[in-house]
């Protein structure tokens, strides 16, 4: 099955930045919608930016507009998540996931956290205020 490993958390300051990362196993990389989630201490997991397969189409929280952007590397089967201006609320831990089953790529499924068959174990940013 895909395995998807995240790195790239850390500490920082508010308004600085990180870059996580994002690899996953799978022939068939180029064909899965990948997305990020976070998960504040006693906050449901929510969703903050995916991009699908077609098109690359990017999809994101308005929480997170203007400040997070999201890429891949097909070649590396690797996904980024560029984080600026960060903000302590963005404290938590970052998820990445992997929708493997995807025809089609909407907002709708990519902020669908039960649409994504395949989930890393996490990296936390932790942003000091």
């Amino acid at each position: 099955q895909v395995q998807v490993v995240e790195s790239g958390g850390g500490l920082v300051q508010a308004g600085g930045s990180l870059r996580l990362s994002c690899v996953a196993s799978g022939r068939t990389f180029s064909s899965y919608n990948m997305g990020w989630f976070r998960q504040a201490p006693g906050k449901e997991r929510e969703f903050v930016i995916a991009i699908g397969w077609r098109r690359d189409s990017t999809y994101y929280a308005d929480s997170v507009k203007g400040r997070f952007t999201i890429s891949r590397d097909n070649a590396k089967n690797t996904v980024y998540l560029q984080m600026n201006s960060l903000k302590p609320e963005d404290t938590a831990v970052y998820y990445c996931a992997a929708d493997t089953s995807a025809s089609y790529s909407t907002y709708t499924r990519a902020m669908t956290r039960n649409e994504y068959d395949c989930w890393g174990q996490g990296t936390q940013v932790t942003v000091s205020s």
